[in-house]
């Protein structure tokens, strides 16, 4: 999957707010995004540079 790590479950924060990884999938230009579902149920989509993994 990515070099960074993020798999489905993953707690990780966001540029816009803290969520959780839904969703990976890669692009066809080989990249791969993350879906993160914030607590309000709502569904980003980012790379994983923009995501850090949040600490519990």
């Amino acid at each position: 999957m990515s070099s960074a790590g993020f798999k489905p479950g993953d707690d990780v924060f966001t540029p816009l707010a803290r969520g959780t990884v839904i969703d990976v999938r890669a692009t066809p230009a080989g990249k791969w995004v993350f879906g993160i579902e914030d607590t309000n149920g709502a569904v980003s989509y980012f790379t994983e540079r923009a995501l850090k993994h949040a600490q519990s």
